[in-house]
C-alpha cells in the first residue's frame, strides 16, 4: 500500500473502538502504509496533517464532533483523501450532523432483534472488493439503514420480518462504496464484536475497501 493513514477511534466503547483502531493498523503497517493514530476527532483541525493523507479510517460510535472539526474531514474527503470504515464507528458516529452522513452515504437506525443469524447477499461478485467472496450467513447486528439512492451496492442483506414484521422481505445495503467530491469512500455494516473481525468474508471485504478507497 505504502499510503498514510489516519486511523481515529473513540465514541461507545460497547463497539471496542481501541481494539479495532489497534487491529487495522497492525495491518496497515504489513502493507507498508505510515499509519498515524488518534482518539480525538480534534485531529482533523489539523491541516498540515489531513492535507497529506491518502486515507482516513474512522472507528467511533455516538460521539459529537464540533463544526470545525467536522468541516476539516469533510474537505479533506472532498478534495481526494479516501475515508473508509465499518459499522457505527462509521455510520453512526454523529447522529446530528446531516452532512457528514450525506458524505458516508447511510445512517444507521435500528438493529431489530439485536445479535440474530442473518445472511449477507454478494450483489456484484465482479468488483474487486468482492471477487471471489461468496454469500455468508452471520449472527451479529443485523443494520437496518437509511441509505442514499446513489450508493454502489457491493452486498445487501434481506429482513425475515421475524422481530418486525413490516419490514419482512426489505433488503438493505451491507457493503458499499462510493464517492463525496474526489474522494472515495467505503463501508461494511459488520462489525459489532472482536469475533466478525475474525471471519474471513467479513475481514477481506474491509481490507479490501480499505485499499481501494485510499487515493
Amino acid at each position: 500500500m505504502g499510503k498514510k493513514v489516519l486511523v481515529v477511534y473513540g465514541g461507545w466503547n460497547g463497539h471496542q473502538p481501541e481494539y479495532f483502531a489497534n487491529k487495522i493498523s497492525d495491518w496497515l503497517k504489513t502493507q507498508n502504509a505510515n499509519v498515524f493514530i488518534s482518539d480525538s476527532t480534534s485531529i482533523y483541525t489539523n491541516g498540515k496533517l489531513m492535507n497529506k493523507l491518502d486515507l482516513i479510517i474512522q472507528h467511533i460510535t455516538m460521539n459529537e464532533i464540533t463544526d470545525d472539526q467536522l468541516n476539516g474531514l469533510i474537505k479533506a474527503v472532498a478534495n481526494g483523501t479516501g475515508l473508509a470504515g465499518c459499522h457505527g464507528g462509521l455510520a453512526d458516529s454523529f447522529r446530528d450532523k446531516t452532512e457528514y452522513q450525506y458524505m458516508v452515504g447511510g445512517q444507521f437506525v435500528k438493529h431489530p432483534g439485536g445479535e440474530v443469524n442473518y445472511k449477507v447477499t454478494i450483489e456484484n461478485k465482479k468488483d474487486p472488493i468482492t471477487k471471489g467472496i461468496n454469500d455468508f450467513k452471520i449472527f451479529s447486528e443485523q443494520y437496518y439503514m437509511h441509505v442514499d439512492p446513489a450508493l454502489e451496492i457491493l452486498a445487501s442483506t434481506k429482513f425475515s420480518g421475524e422481530n418486525d414484521p413490516w419490514i419482512k422481505g426489505a433488503i438493505v445495503p451491507v457493503v458499499w462504496k462510493k464517492k463525496y467530491g474526489k474522494g472515495k469512500v467505503f463501508y461494511n455494516s459488520i462489525g459489532h464484536s472482536k469475533n466478525t473481525f475474525e471471519i474471513p468474508e467479513v475481514w477481506n471485504l474491509i481490507t479490501r475497501g480499505i485499499s481501494w478507497a485510499s487515493k
